[in-house]
Protein backbone atom coordinates (compact mmCIF):
# COMPACT_ATOMS: atom_id res chain seq x y z
CA UNK A 1 0.00 0.00 0.00
CA UNK A 2 1.55 3.30 -1.16
CA UNK A 3 2.09 5.95 1.46
CA UNK A 4 -0.18 9.00 1.17
CA UNK A 5 1.19 11.51 3.70
CA UNK A 6 4.36 13.35 2.63
CA UNK A 7 6.97 14.96 4.83
CA UNK A 8 5.77 18.41 3.75
CA UNK A 9 2.23 17.56 4.85
CA UNK A 10 3.54 16.33 8.19
CA UNK A 11 5.37 19.62 8.75
CA UNK A 12 2.34 21.66 7.71
CA UNK A 13 0.08 19.75 10.08
CA UNK A 14 2.44 20.38 12.99
CA UNK A 15 2.59 24.11 12.23
CA UNK A 16 -1.21 24.26 12.11
CA UNK A 17 -1.53 22.38 15.38
CA UNK A 18 0.88 24.83 17.02
CA UNK A 19 -1.30 27.65 15.70
CA UNK A 20 -4.48 26.13 17.13
CA UNK A 21 -2.96 25.30 20.52
CA UNK A 22 -1.95 28.95 20.83
CA UNK A 23 -5.65 29.87 21.06
CA UNK A 24 -6.68 28.96 24.65
CA UNK A 25 -10.14 27.40 24.50
CA UNK A 26 -11.40 26.24 27.88
CA UNK A 27 -14.91 26.94 29.14
CA UNK A 28 -15.48 30.45 30.51
CA UNK A 29 -18.37 32.85 31.08
CA UNK A 30 -20.76 33.25 28.17
CA UNK A 31 -20.69 36.33 25.96
CA UNK A 32 -22.80 37.35 22.99
CA UNK A 33 -21.90 34.97 20.17
CA UNK A 34 -19.67 32.98 22.53
CA UNK A 35 -21.87 30.70 24.65
CA UNK A 36 -18.88 28.98 26.27
CA UNK A 37 -16.59 31.99 26.51
CA UNK A 38 -14.56 34.14 24.16
CA UNK A 39 -11.61 31.72 24.05
CA UNK A 40 -13.64 28.85 22.62
CA UNK A 41 -15.27 31.16 20.06
CA UNK A 42 -11.81 32.39 19.06
CA UNK A 43 -10.70 28.78 18.52
CA UNK A 44 -13.79 28.11 16.40
CA UNK A 45 -13.08 31.22 14.32
CA UNK A 46 -9.46 30.16 13.90
CA UNK A 47 -10.43 26.61 12.91
CA UNK A 48 -12.77 27.92 10.23
CA UNK A 49 -9.95 30.15 8.87
CA UNK A 50 -7.63 27.14 8.75
CA UNK A 51 -10.19 25.06 6.87
CA UNK A 52 -10.87 27.92 4.43
CA UNK A 53 -7.15 28.23 3.75
CA UNK A 54 -6.92 24.49 3.04
CA UNK A 55 -9.71 24.62 0.45
CA UNK A 56 -12.68 23.36 2.43
CA UNK A 57 -16.15 24.91 2.29
CA UNK A 58 -17.01 26.12 5.78
CA UNK A 59 -20.01 27.10 7.85
CA UNK A 60 -19.85 28.68 11.30
CA UNK A 61 -22.92 28.83 13.50
CA UNK A 62 -23.53 32.56 14.08
CA UNK A 63 -24.28 31.89 17.75
CA UNK A 64 -20.91 30.19 18.20
CA UNK A 65 -22.07 26.68 19.07
CA UNK A 66 -20.39 24.74 16.25
CA UNK A 67 -18.83 24.90 12.84
CA UNK A 68 -18.14 22.52 9.99
CA UNK A 69 -15.91 22.22 6.95
CA UNK A 70 -16.48 19.90 4.03
CA UNK A 71 -15.21 18.75 0.69
CA UNK A 72 -16.80 16.57 -1.97
CA UNK A 73 -20.36 16.35 -3.24
CA UNK A 74 -23.42 14.14 -3.12
CA UNK A 75 -26.22 13.33 -0.71
CA UNK A 76 -24.19 11.12 1.61
CA UNK A 77 -22.05 12.60 4.38
CA UNK A 78 -19.05 11.00 6.05
CA UNK A 79 -18.47 12.84 9.31
CA UNK A 80 -15.27 13.46 11.27
CA UNK A 81 -16.48 14.64 14.67
CA UNK A 82 -13.97 16.74 16.64
CA UNK A 83 -13.99 19.23 19.50
CA UNK A 84 -12.10 22.47 19.94
CA UNK A 85 -12.62 23.04 23.64
CA UNK A 86 -10.08 21.77 26.16
CA UNK A 87 -9.87 21.47 29.90
CA UNK A 88 -8.05 24.37 31.62
CA UNK A 89 -4.29 24.18 32.07
CA UNK A 90 -4.64 23.74 35.84
CA UNK A 91 -1.62 24.48 38.01
CA UNK A 92 0.80 26.31 35.70
CA UNK A 93 3.61 25.51 38.11
CA UNK A 94 3.42 21.87 37.03
CA UNK A 95 4.01 22.72 33.37
CA UNK A 96 7.57 22.75 32.06
CA UNK A 97 6.59 25.04 29.16
CA UNK A 98 3.77 27.39 28.25
CA UNK A 99 0.63 25.24 27.74
CA UNK A 100 -0.78 27.70 25.21
CA UNK A 101 2.22 28.35 23.03
CA UNK A 102 2.18 25.21 20.90
CA UNK A 103 5.80 24.17 20.59
CA UNK A 104 7.75 21.15 19.35
CA UNK A 105 9.96 19.94 22.21
CA UNK A 106 11.83 16.63 22.30
CA UNK A 107 10.11 15.39 19.14
CA UNK A 108 6.60 16.04 20.49
CA UNK A 109 3.99 18.76 20.01
CA UNK A 110 3.57 20.30 23.43
CA UNK A 111 0.53 22.16 24.81
CA UNK A 112 -3.04 21.91 26.01
CA UNK A 113 -5.14 20.13 23.39
CA UNK A 114 -2.24 18.40 21.65
CA UNK A 115 -3.79 15.02 22.49
CA UNK A 116 -7.35 16.05 23.39
CA UNK A 117 -8.58 16.87 20.80
CA UNK A 118 -6.94 19.55 18.68
CA UNK A 119 -4.08 17.28 17.64
CA UNK A 120 -6.10 14.33 16.34
CA UNK A 121 -8.54 16.71 14.63
CA UNK A 122 -5.69 18.37 12.75
CA UNK A 123 -4.17 14.98 11.88
CA UNK A 124 -7.44 13.86 10.29
CA UNK A 125 -7.90 17.21 8.53
CA UNK A 126 -4.48 17.03 6.90
CA UNK A 127 -5.10 13.41 5.94
CA UNK A 128 -8.05 14.58 3.84
CA UNK A 129 -6.06 17.57 2.57
CA UNK A 130 -3.40 15.14 1.31
CA UNK A 131 -6.06 13.20 -0.59
CA UNK A 132 -7.40 16.45 -2.07
CA UNK A 133 -3.94 17.56 -3.18
CA UNK A 134 -3.25 14.22 -4.82
CA UNK A 135 -6.39 14.52 -6.96
CA UNK A 136 -8.62 11.89 -5.42
CA UNK A 137 -12.34 12.32 -6.10
CA UNK A 138 -14.62 11.62 -3.16
CA UNK A 139 -17.79 9.57 -3.54
CA UNK A 140 -19.58 11.55 -0.82
CA UNK A 141 -19.16 14.70 1.19
CA UNK A 142 -16.53 14.55 3.94
CA UNK A 143 -17.58 16.88 6.72
CA UNK A 144 -15.43 17.89 9.69
CA UNK A 145 -17.80 18.84 12.50
CA UNK A 146 -16.37 20.94 15.33
CA UNK A 147 -18.06 20.89 18.72
CA UNK A 148 -17.26 23.46 21.38
CA UNK A 149 -18.48 22.01 24.70
CA UNK A 150 -17.26 18.41 24.81
CA UNK A 151 -15.53 18.79 28.17
CA UNK A 152 -18.68 20.04 29.92
CA UNK A 153 -22.23 19.34 28.67
CA UNK A 154 -22.05 18.75 24.89
CA UNK A 155 -24.35 21.70 24.16
CA UNK A 156 -22.48 22.65 20.99
CA UNK A 157 -22.90 19.28 19.30
CA UNK A 158 -26.52 19.18 20.47
CA UNK A 159 -27.13 22.43 18.56
CA UNK A 160 -25.50 20.92 15.48
CA UNK A 161 -27.82 17.93 15.62
CA UNK A 162 -30.86 20.19 15.99
CA UNK A 163 -30.00 22.34 12.99
CA UNK A 164 -28.00 20.25 10.51
CA UNK A 165 -28.39 17.17 8.35
CA UNK A 166 -27.38 13.86 9.94
CA UNK A 167 -24.28 12.07 8.73
CA UNK A 168 -24.48 8.62 7.16
CA UNK A 169 -21.34 7.29 8.82
CA UNK A 170 -18.24 8.65 10.44
CA UNK A 171 -15.46 8.65 13.00
CA UNK A 172 -14.54 10.67 16.05
CA UNK A 173 -10.75 11.03 16.47
CA UNK A 174 -11.04 11.51 20.24
CA UNK A 175 -9.96 8.21 21.78
CA UNK A 176 -7.39 5.64 20.75
CA UNK A 177 -6.78 3.09 18.04
CA UNK A 178 -7.78 0.55 16.93
CA UNK A 179 -11.37 1.76 17.48
CA UNK A 180 -14.21 1.84 19.99
CA UNK A 181 -17.44 0.31 18.70
CA UNK A 182 -19.37 0.39 21.98
CA UNK A 183 -19.55 3.03 24.70
CA UNK A 184 -21.66 2.49 27.77
CA UNK A 185 -24.62 4.73 28.52
CA UNK A 186 -23.66 7.59 30.85
CA UNK A 187 -26.15 8.49 33.57
CA UNK A 188 -25.32 11.28 36.03
CA UNK A 189 -27.74 11.88 38.88
CA UNK A 190 -28.23 12.85 42.51
CA UNK A 191 -29.51 10.98 45.52
CA UNK A 192 -31.23 13.51 47.76
CA UNK A 193 -32.54 13.08 51.29
CA UNK A 194 -33.15 14.82 54.62
CA UNK A 195 -30.53 16.77 56.50
CA UNK A 196 -29.25 16.41 60.06
CA UNK A 197 -27.66 18.61 62.71
CA UNK A 198 -25.35 15.78 63.84
CA UNK A 199 -22.60 16.56 61.32
CA UNK A 200 -21.78 18.66 58.29
CA UNK A 201 -19.99 17.53 55.13
CA UNK A 202 -19.17 19.42 51.95
CA UNK A 203 -17.30 16.85 49.86
CA UNK A 204 -17.71 18.12 46.29
CA UNK A 205 -15.94 16.52 43.33
CA UNK A 206 -16.48 16.05 39.61
CA UNK A 207 -19.06 13.46 38.57
CA UNK A 208 -16.53 11.58 36.47
CA UNK A 209 -13.70 11.16 38.99
CA UNK A 210 -13.16 8.82 41.92
CA UNK A 211 -12.14 11.17 44.77
CA UNK A 212 -8.68 10.62 46.23
CA UNK A 213 -9.23 12.57 49.46
CA UNK A 214 -12.05 13.44 51.84
CA UNK A 215 -11.69 15.84 54.77
CA UNK A 216 -13.72 15.67 57.97
CA UNK A 217 -13.50 18.45 60.55
CA UNK A 218 -16.64 17.74 62.55
CA UNK A 219 -17.38 16.24 65.97
CA UNK A 220 -16.36 12.84 67.39
CA UNK A 221 -13.07 12.71 65.49
CA UNK A 222 -11.54 10.17 67.88
CA UNK A 223 -14.45 7.80 67.25
CA UNK A 224 -14.20 8.39 63.50
CA UNK A 225 -10.48 7.60 63.55
CA UNK A 226 -11.16 4.43 65.51
CA UNK A 227 -13.71 3.40 62.86
CA UNK A 228 -11.24 4.13 60.07
CA UNK A 229 -8.65 2.00 61.88
CA UNK A 230 -11.11 -0.90 62.24
CA UNK A 231 -11.77 -0.84 58.51
CA UNK A 232 -8.09 -0.49 57.65
CA UNK A 233 -8.64 2.77 55.80
CA UNK A 234 -5.66 5.09 55.30
CA UNK A 235 -5.92 8.62 56.68
CA UNK A 236 -3.96 11.47 58.21
CA UNK A 237 -4.93 13.71 61.13
CA UNK A 238 -3.55 17.05 62.29
CA UNK A 239 -5.66 17.34 65.43
CA UNK A 240 -8.18 19.63 63.77
CA UNK A 241 -9.35 17.47 60.89
CA UNK A 242 -9.08 14.02 59.36
CA UNK A 243 -8.13 13.46 55.72
CA UNK A 244 -9.05 10.08 54.29
CA UNK A 245 -6.69 8.97 51.51
CA UNK A 246 -7.90 7.32 48.31
CA UNK A 247 -6.75 6.75 44.74
CA UNK A 248 -8.26 8.78 41.93
CA UNK A 249 -9.21 7.24 38.60
CA UNK A 250 -11.75 8.14 35.93
CA UNK A 251 -15.29 7.10 36.85
CA UNK A 252 -15.41 4.68 33.93
CA UNK A 253 -12.69 2.69 35.76
CA UNK A 254 -14.12 3.23 39.23
CA UNK A 255 -13.43 -0.33 40.51
CA UNK A 256 -9.69 0.32 39.97
CA UNK A 257 -9.69 3.36 42.27
CA UNK A 258 -10.07 3.87 46.01
CA UNK A 259 -12.96 6.18 46.83
CA UNK A 260 -12.03 8.40 49.79
CA UNK A 261 -15.57 9.80 50.10
CA UNK A 262 -17.00 6.29 50.47
CA UNK A 263 -14.37 5.34 53.04
CA UNK A 264 -15.11 8.39 55.16
CA UNK A 265 -18.87 7.77 54.88
CA UNK A 266 -18.46 4.16 55.98
CA UNK A 267 -16.55 5.29 59.06
CA UNK A 268 -19.05 8.03 59.82
CA UNK A 269 -21.89 5.53 59.55
CA UNK A 270 -20.25 3.55 62.37
CA UNK A 271 -20.35 6.66 64.56
CA UNK A 272 -23.57 8.50 63.67
CA UNK A 273 -27.14 7.19 63.48
CA UNK A 274 -28.34 8.67 60.18
CA UNK A 275 -30.28 6.69 57.61
CA UNK A 276 -28.88 8.22 54.38
CA UNK A 277 -25.38 7.31 55.61
CA UNK A 278 -26.61 3.74 56.09
CA UNK A 279 -27.05 3.52 52.30
CA UNK A 280 -23.29 3.74 51.88
CA UNK A 281 -22.17 2.14 55.14
CA UNK A 282 -24.50 -0.85 55.12
CA UNK A 283 -25.55 -1.41 51.49
CA UNK A 284 -23.31 0.19 48.89
CA UNK A 285 -20.03 -0.05 50.84
CA UNK A 286 -17.06 0.16 48.43
CA UNK A 287 -18.57 -1.77 45.54
CA UNK A 288 -17.98 0.43 42.49
CA UNK A 289 -19.86 -2.03 40.28
CA UNK A 290 -23.06 -1.34 42.20
CA UNK A 291 -23.67 -5.07 42.64
CA UNK A 292 -24.77 -4.67 46.26
CA UNK A 293 -27.52 -2.32 45.11
CA UNK A 294 -28.46 -3.46 41.60
CA UNK A 295 -27.07 -6.97 41.22
CA UNK A 296 -24.54 -8.07 38.62
CA UNK A 297 -25.30 -5.82 35.62
CA UNK A 298 -23.21 -6.64 32.53
CA UNK A 299 -23.21 -7.54 28.85
CA UNK A 300 -20.60 -7.73 26.06
CA UNK A 301 -19.66 -4.10 26.72
CA UNK A 302 -18.65 -4.93 30.28
CA UNK A 303 -20.00 -4.46 33.79
CA UNK A 304 -21.87 -1.49 35.21
CA UNK A 305 -19.73 1.03 37.09
CA UNK A 306 -21.24 3.12 39.89
CA UNK A 307 -19.29 6.09 41.28
CA UNK A 308 -20.38 8.20 44.24
CA UNK A 309 -18.15 11.24 43.86
CA UNK A 310 -19.67 13.84 46.18
CA UNK A 311 -21.40 13.84 49.54
CA UNK A 312 -22.97 16.92 51.11
CA UNK A 313 -24.76 16.84 54.45
CA UNK A 314 -26.16 19.82 56.31
CA UNK A 315 -29.17 20.54 58.50
CA UNK A 316 -31.43 20.93 55.46
CA UNK A 317 -30.38 18.21 53.03
CA UNK A 318 -28.22 15.24 52.13
CA UNK A 319 -27.01 15.11 48.54
CA UNK A 320 -24.92 12.43 46.83
CA UNK A 321 -23.61 12.80 43.29
CA UNK A 322 -23.51 9.59 41.24
CA UNK A 323 -22.11 8.51 37.88
CA UNK A 324 -23.35 5.29 36.27
CA UNK A 325 -21.76 3.74 33.17
CA UNK A 326 -24.52 1.43 31.90
CA UNK A 327 -23.76 -1.53 29.59
CA UNK A 328 -25.10 -0.92 26.08
CA UNK A 329 -27.94 -3.48 26.00
CA UNK A 330 -29.24 -2.93 29.55
CA UNK A 331 -32.73 -1.42 29.92
CA UNK A 332 -32.00 1.93 31.56
CA UNK A 333 -35.56 2.58 32.74
CA UNK A 334 -35.72 -0.73 34.60
CA UNK A 335 -32.30 -0.15 36.12
CA UNK A 336 -33.18 3.31 37.40
CA UNK A 337 -36.53 2.12 38.73
CA UNK A 338 -34.70 -0.51 40.77
CA UNK A 339 -32.21 2.08 42.00
CA UNK A 340 -35.02 4.42 43.04
CA UNK A 341 -36.69 1.62 44.97
CA UNK A 342 -33.48 0.64 46.74
CA UNK A 343 -32.49 4.15 47.82
CA UNK A 344 -35.99 4.98 49.03
CA UNK A 345 -35.44 2.53 51.89
CA UNK A 346 -32.71 4.90 53.11
CA UNK A 347 -34.84 8.07 52.84
CA UNK A 348 -33.15 9.03 49.58
CA UNK A 349 -34.79 10.12 46.35
CA UNK A 350 -33.32 9.60 42.89
CA UNK A 351 -32.99 12.86 40.88
CA UNK A 352 -31.94 12.88 37.21
CA UNK A 353 -29.21 15.27 36.05
CA UNK A 354 -27.88 14.21 32.64
CA UNK A 355 -27.83 11.23 30.30
CA UNK A 356 -25.85 10.26 27.21
CA UNK A 357 -27.21 7.31 25.25
CA UNK A 358 -24.76 4.47 24.50
CA UNK A 359 -22.80 3.95 21.31
CA UNK A 360 -23.07 0.61 19.55
CA UNK A 361 -21.95 -0.18 16.01
CA UNK A 362 -21.76 -3.95 15.36
CA UNK A 363 -18.27 -5.37 14.96
CA UNK A 364 -19.28 -7.00 11.69
CA UNK A 365 -20.47 -3.71 10.15
CA UNK A 366 -18.77 -2.45 6.98
CA UNK A 367 -17.46 0.62 8.80
CA UNK A 368 -15.78 -1.33 11.59
CA UNK A 369 -14.40 -3.97 9.24
CA UNK A 370 -12.77 -1.43 6.91
CA UNK A 371 -11.30 0.66 9.71
CA UNK A 372 -9.88 -2.40 11.46
CA UNK A 373 -8.36 -3.68 8.21
CA UNK A 374 -6.62 -0.36 7.56
CA UNK A 375 -5.36 -0.10 11.13
CA UNK A 376 -3.86 -3.58 11.02
CA UNK A 377 -2.20 -2.94 7.65
CA UNK A 378 -0.68 0.33 8.81
CA UNK A 379 0.56 -0.84 12.21
CA UNK A 380 1.21 -4.56 11.78
CA UNK A 381 -0.93 -5.15 14.87
CA UNK A 382 -2.72 -8.13 13.32
CA UNK A 383 -4.23 -9.28 16.62
CA UNK A 384 -5.96 -5.97 17.35
CA UNK A 385 -9.65 -6.13 18.21
CA UNK A 386 -12.38 -3.47 18.33
CA UNK A 387 -12.72 -2.09 21.85
CA UNK A 388 -15.48 -1.16 24.28
CA UNK A 389 -15.34 1.80 26.64
CA UNK A 390 -17.02 3.31 29.65
CA UNK A 391 -15.92 6.71 28.38
CA UNK A 392 -17.86 9.05 26.15
CA UNK A 393 -16.96 10.55 22.77
CA UNK A 394 -18.94 12.53 20.23
CA UNK A 395 -19.23 9.31 18.20
CA UNK A 396 -22.29 8.43 20.27
CA UNK A 397 -24.08 11.57 19.08
CA UNK A 398 -24.05 10.53 15.42
CA UNK A 399 -25.43 7.76 13.24
CA UNK A 400 -23.13 4.82 12.41
CA UNK A 401 -20.09 6.46 13.96
CA UNK A 402 -17.19 5.04 15.99
CA UNK A 403 -14.27 6.49 17.94
CA UNK A 404 -11.14 5.93 15.83
CA UNK A 405 -7.81 7.15 17.20
CA UNK A 406 -5.96 9.36 17.37
CA UNK A 407 -3.78 7.88 20.16
CA UNK A 408 -1.94 4.65 19.45
CA UNK A 409 -2.12 1.99 22.19
CA UNK A 410 1.55 2.76 22.98
CA UNK A 411 1.13 6.55 23.17
CA UNK A 412 1.70 7.89 26.71
CA UNK A 413 -1.53 9.37 28.06
CA UNK A 414 -1.19 13.08 28.83
CA UNK A 415 -4.85 14.01 28.38
CA UNK A 416 -6.14 16.47 31.01
CA UNK A 417 -2.72 16.49 32.64
CA UNK A 418 0.11 18.97 32.98
CA UNK A 419 2.67 18.78 30.15
CA UNK A 420 0.19 17.43 27.61
CA UNK A 421 2.08 16.45 24.45
CA UNK A 422 1.76 14.25 21.37
CA UNK A 423 4.91 12.50 20.07
CA UNK A 424 5.47 13.41 16.42
CA UNK A 425 5.99 9.81 15.21
CA UNK A 426 2.59 8.91 16.69
CA UNK A 427 0.96 11.95 15.09
CA UNK A 428 2.43 11.06 11.70
CA UNK A 429 1.26 7.46 12.01
CA UNK A 430 -2.26 8.66 12.87
CA UNK A 431 -2.25 10.92 9.80
CA UNK A 432 -1.39 7.99 7.54
CA UNK A 433 -4.02 5.75 9.15
CA UNK A 434 -6.68 8.44 8.67
CA UNK A 435 -5.66 9.04 5.06
CA UNK A 436 -5.75 5.36 4.15
CA UNK A 437 -9.04 4.79 6.00
CA UNK A 438 -10.84 7.75 4.44
CA UNK A 439 -9.53 6.80 1.00
CA UNK A 440 -10.95 3.33 1.49
CA UNK A 441 -14.32 4.61 2.70
CA UNK A 442 -14.79 7.73 0.58
CA UNK A 443 -12.80 7.13 -2.63
CA UNK A 444 -12.43 3.43 -3.49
Amino acid sequence: MDKIITEDEQKAAVKTLERLISVPSYNQSAEEGAPFGRGIRNALDEMMKICDELGFKTYEDPDGYYGYAEVGSGDKIFGVICHLDTVPAGDLGKWKHDPFKGTVINDAVYGRGSQDDKGPGIAALYAVKALMDQGYQFNQRIRFIYGTDEEILWRGIAEYNKKEAPIDSGISPDAEFPLIYAEKGLQQSYLVGPGTDQLKLNLKNAFNAVPDSAVYDGPKQDEVKAALDRHGFEYTSDGNSITVIGKSVHAMMAPEGTNAVLRLAIALDDVFDFKPLDFIGQLFKEDATGSNVLGDVRDESGQLTFNISSLEINENETRMQIDLRIPVTIDRDNLLAKLSEQVAAYDLKYVHFDYLAPLYVPKDSKLVQILMKVYKEQTGDVNAEPQISGGATFARTMNNCVAFGGMLPTTPDYMHQANEQWPLPDMYKAMEIYAQAIKKLCVD
